[in-house]
């Protein structure tokens, strides 16, 4: 299941920056056949691969195994490491370092967002 989040996460990535995975594999150091492979879950990629992939997307490594709001249909459709928008035009997907009180605020916002998306509201 890790394989699967990571790569969700990492071409979910690479569709909200607007980079290939030429770039990417470029900036980490791996070759494009080997990234192609990871993100169509034909390779499993060592510790020092997945800090590669992290640094380069300038992102914790941790960020790349969270879990993904993907349904269970589009994870099985990224099996394939076609990308996809998850994330609505208007909203970003972010992972920070919070206070209880923050983390707290921000699971609230995130409530709201998603029960406003599921209404089929935009962004305030």
């Amino acid at each position: 299941m890790y394989d699967v989040l990571f790569f969700t996460n990492v071409l979910r990535l690479l569709d909200e920056r607007k980079i290939t995975k030429q770039q990417l594999a470029d900036h980490a150091g791996i070759s494009i056949s080997f990234l192609s492979d990871l993100t169509n879950g034909k390779a499993n990629p060592s510790l020092k691969i997945l800090e590669a992939i992290a640094s380069a997307l300038e992102v914790p490594l941790a960020s790349l195994l969270e879990s993904t709001d993907a349904s269970a249909e589009t994870m099985r459709q990224l099996a394939g490491g076609v990308p996809i928008q998850s994330v609505p035009e208007g909203y970003c997907w972010v992972s920070a370092l919070l206070t209880d009180y923050q983390a707290y605020t921000v699971q609230q916002w995130d409530t709201s967002n998603r029960k406003q998306l599921s209404q089929g509201k935009s962004k305030n």
